[in-house]
């Protein structure tokens, strides 16, 4: 088809489809990071109610990712399609509710914009290829969830648990990595932090992170192999702690405060994914084995 002729000859073109395609996606992910963990609360209720024999004394309203439509939360506005176009509506709006003039939050709009970016990142990186659309899918993914953890402190499995299958699938055709590498990269990447977690729990009777970051680390191991396991556990490893102790000092919290561990394996991950190989044969150069 014309299209997919120009956007494959003309780089540029598809640098910019990708990032107007990124700013809709990133106002879909707000969705996504807002709803998803109301909706996962809401079954677990449900769920505890069954256990437990309870009677259900009020009909359950509809709570999904579509309905009901998105609304302001302090005067129940109802956002029309002219107001909810990404980062124009916001600015058009100058960051206040049409009808209450509340404020919104300025999260919106970074998000939507941070999408477009990267999603325009990878396009330039990869090109029109078949790796730049499943690298677009995985960053999509990782941003969502490491702003659900930044929140909430989870990692839902209803997106970790598809992209961590998806990896499997795509490098069934060697996209990123052989299939053999992809499948001991979530053994590994997955037993690796399991270790930790019950050796620092056998240490000091204390949980230091949660499950979800063992099935991240699986997940990324899925898409690069158990060959980027190593460098995404260093940099996150590095970048949470200079940024936790950071956060820790401005929020004047103790030290026994949870930190969300999430965002620095996705960041790490992504990273790995894109400049592993080159990361790696830059410290061995310098390092002198090369």
């Amino acid at each position: 088809m014309p299209i997919f002729e120009l956007l494959a000859s003309h780089a540029l073109a598809f640098v910019l489809c990708a990032a107007l395609f990124g700013l809709c996606v990133g106002s879909f992910l707000n969705v996504v990071i807002h709803r998803l963990p109301r909706m996962m609360e809401l079954d677990w209720q449900q769920q505890a109610r069954e256990a437990l024999s309870l009677p259900n004394t009020e009909a359950r309203p509809v709570y999904n990712l579509v309905l009901p439509h998105s609304q302001c939360p302090h005067c129940g506005h109802q956002i029309r399609a002219w107001e909810n176009i990404p980062v124009i509506s916001y600015l058009a709006l100058r960051g206040k509710c049409s009808s209450c003039k509340a404020p919104i939050s300025v999260r919106y709009p970074l998000i939507e914009l941070a999408t477009a970016l990267l999603s325009a990142f990878v396009a330039w990186h990869f090109g029109f290829t078949w790796q730049s659309g499943a690298m677009l899918l995985l960053t999509w993914g990782l941003l969502a969830m490491s702003m659900i953890d930044v929140d909430h402190q989870l990692l839902p499995d209803a997106l970790v648990l598809p992209l961590l299958w998806l990896g499997l699938i795509v490098n069934y055709f060697g996209l990123f990595a052989s299939l053999g590498d992809a499948l001991w990269g979530a053994v590994f990447g997955y037993l690796s932090l399991w270790s930790v977690y019950w050796l620092f729990k056998l240490l000091t009777g204390k949980e230091g992170m949660g499950y979800g970051d063992f099935k991240l680390l699986a997940m990324i191991g899925a898409w690069g192999g158990w060959q980027v396991l190593p460098l995404t556990i260093l940099l996150s490893s590095l970048v949470g702690a200079v940024l936790g102790v950071i956060m820790l000092r401005l929020r004047n919290a103790e030290s026994g405060t949870p930190i969300p561990f999430g965002p620095y394996l996705a960041i790490a991950g992504w990273i790995a994914l894109l400049w592993g190989d080159q990361i790696t044969a830059t410290y061995l150069h310098f390092a002198g084995f090369r």
